[in-house]
């Protein structure tokens, strides 16, 4: 009976284990290919996900959101929030929003995760007008 009710819960907390974010991942560049930072997600009280940059790869052009609006603006890159608000809906994240601190728009955001990937996509109205990123799980 001890390996049948162990059996369960370890299927279980796979099972809800499957479709998290929460974590490091590191950024890739869809354009260039190239790494730029560590994002991690957090879920906050509200239920809802949350990304901050913890690490930069690569050199930006200034270490403050110069574009970014409302409370972003002028903040540091390191501690950034660049997503707000994401809910968990089926096998996505959604109903939140990204930032991209280099041109400081903010975008609509949905993350499906694909094993140890994330598809983070940003987009104004619909979801086809938009782009997508991929991310990479940080171990550690």
């Amino acid at each position: 009976m001890k390996k049948i009710a162990l059996t369960f819960i370890a299927l279980t907390a796979g099972v809800f284990s499957f479709a998290q974010i929460e974590g490091k991942w590191k950024t890739i560049d869809d354009e260039t290919g190239k790494a730029k930072s560590i994002v991690e997600i957090t879920k906050k009280s509200d239920g809802k996900y949350y990304g901050k940059i913890v690490q930069l790869l690569a050199k930006p052009s200034h270490n403050t959101c110069i574009d970014c609006k409302g409370d972003r603006n002028g903040k540091p890159l390191i501690g950034l929030e660049i997503i707000r608000g994401l809910e968990k809906k089926g096998d996505e994240f959604t109903g939140g929003t990204i930032v991209n601190p280099k041109g400081g728009k903010e975008y609509k955001c949905t993350i499906k995760k694909d094993g140890d990937k994330l598809n983070v996509r940003g987009y104004v109205g619909f979801s086809l007008i938009g782009r997508t990123q991929t991310w990479h799980k940080v171990e550690g």
